[in-house]
């Protein structure tokens, strides 16, 4: 193969669209500030996906973050859910942001590392299993079995169940996003602890 032809071949592990590092709007300038200020790094979703639509798509996604804070749900329980959505997606950007909120949030993600043994992990609890199981059902099958449902509802109020299925769909979006971008990980893991 020419140096040429070898320069044509496209790096499969490179997003799809090139990220931009400059933008023009104020408001996603100062975003990105956050960021860096953050992570140390403005992450790759943002410059490649948000930075390319109009400002109500950020906000968006900045409201998932908040509605999330107005679940009644234990954090780490969705902390659990979304990554095991990501998890089975095979979305390593977002399985990295899950464990990296892990460490963040309890300084231990032994149970978000355990998530594929769950099922067989004295880490999780009953209710832990049960909500893990129908977000597995719901993830892969697009459909729920009776039988787990009735096993969530011995564990959840109904209100709890609603914010299960809201925390599986809003996943998946991020999900494909990054899946659709051909995104990875940003190591956030690896970022030192504050």
């Amino acid at each position: 193969m020419t140096t040429d032809e070898m320069n044509q071949v496209p790096n499969l592990n490179a997003p799809f669209l090139p990220p931009i590092e400059n933008p023009d709007d104020e408001s996603l300038k100062q975003t990105y500030n956050s960021m860096q200020q953050q992570f140390g790094r403005v992450i790759t979703p943002l410059k490649i996906h948000w930075a390319r639509l109009p400002p109500a798509f950020l906000q968006w996604a900045t409201k998932i973050n908040e509605l999330d804070m107005m679940l009644q749900l234990p954090p780490q329980t969705a902390l659990l859910i979304r990554g095991q959505v990501a998890r089975l997606n095979v979305c390593l950007f977002c399985i990295d942001a899950n464990r990296y909120a892990a460490m963040q949030m309890y300084k231990n993600e032994a149970k978000v590392d355990a998530l594929n043994q769950y099922r067989t992990s004295p880490l999780f609890t009953d209710a832990e299993r049960a909500a893990l199981d129908y977000t597995t059902e719901l993830t892969k099958e697009k459909k729920v079995n009776p039988t787990t449902f009735t096993r969530l509802r011995r564990y959840y109020s109904e209100r709890e169940i609603c914010e299960i299925v809201y925390i599986i769909a809003s996943e998946h979006v991020y999900n494909m996003t990054n899946i659709g971008l051909n995104i990875h990980s940003d190591m956030l893991c690896s970022i030192p602890q504050k």
